[in-house]
């Protein structure tokens, strides 16, 4: 009787940490330069950005330190512009 007590408590501990691997991982964001394309032309020119802009800086919130650290991508995430958008988008610049 203890082993089959002990069996259950092994599998329910297991599918709780399937859960807890599983689930973040879904909710996980694909970091991708060219998913902030949107923003593209207020970063460069200092225009307003649009609403898809916005919404996609704020998607790749989490991924904005590692394009920070990148020696391609950092003169246009770290612009004065890119902080114009940033701001605009009511999206404080983390600190990396």
């Amino acid at each position: 009787m203890e082993m089959i007590k002990a069996s259950w408590v092994s599998i329910f501990a297991f599918a709780a940490i399937l859960l807890v691997i599983i689930v973040p991982a879904a909710e996980a964001v694909t970091c991708s330069p060219m998913q902030l394309s949107p923003c593209a032309s207020a970063i460069t020119s200092s225009s307003q950005p649009s609403a898809l802009c916005c919404a996609k800086l704020k998607e790749q919130k989490p991924c904005l330190c590692g394009y920070m650290r990148n020696r391609s991508l950092r003169r246009f995430v770290s612009s004065p512009n890119a902080r114009k958008v940033s701001n605009r988008c009511k999206l404080p610049i983390p600190r990396c």
